[in-house]
């Protein structure tokens, strides 16, 4: 399913991860999902949260730099070759991923991806049931 993830770039530096989940917690935000790119000085901070736009509201209301963008949300069998049998059929397609992060428990492995085409790329991936 495609779903919108919160992008916030933020200072490499002590304390401002501390300080965006402050803002976060203070408007009552749950983050159930994150990931952290980082160059030297400057990093992404990518999250699936309860309310993105009352997210986006908060950290730009405390001068965060802030986007949203729809990912693809999606749960495969945490067996061998089930990521690998997704991404073929996208290759395939011609849709790139430009990153993806998740994690897997319970059998089950989770994830978010950023791809070139998501309506393209949700329809390949959750055919329709007829």
């Amino acid at each position: 399913m495609i779903i919108q993830q919160l992008s916030v770039f933020i200072q490499n530096e002590s304390g401002r991860l501390v300080n965006v989940t402050e803002i976060l917690y203070d408007a009552e935000i749950n983050i159930s999902a994150l990931s952290i790119a980082e160059t030297e000085e400057y990093g992404i901070l990518r999250m699936i949260v309860s309310d993105t736009e009352k997210a986006a509201e908060a950290l730009r209301a405390n001068s965060y730099k802030v986007r949203i963008t729809d990912v693809i949300c999606m749960i495969t069998p945490d067996v061998p070759g089930a990521l690998n049998k997704c991404l073929k059929s996208l290759a395939t397609e011609g849709i790139n991923v430009s990153y993806m992060y998740g994690y897997s428990n319970g059998g089950k492995a989770r994830l978010i991806m950023k791809t070139s085409d998501p309506e393209r790329a949700a329809e390949i991936l959750f055919p329709p049931i007829n």
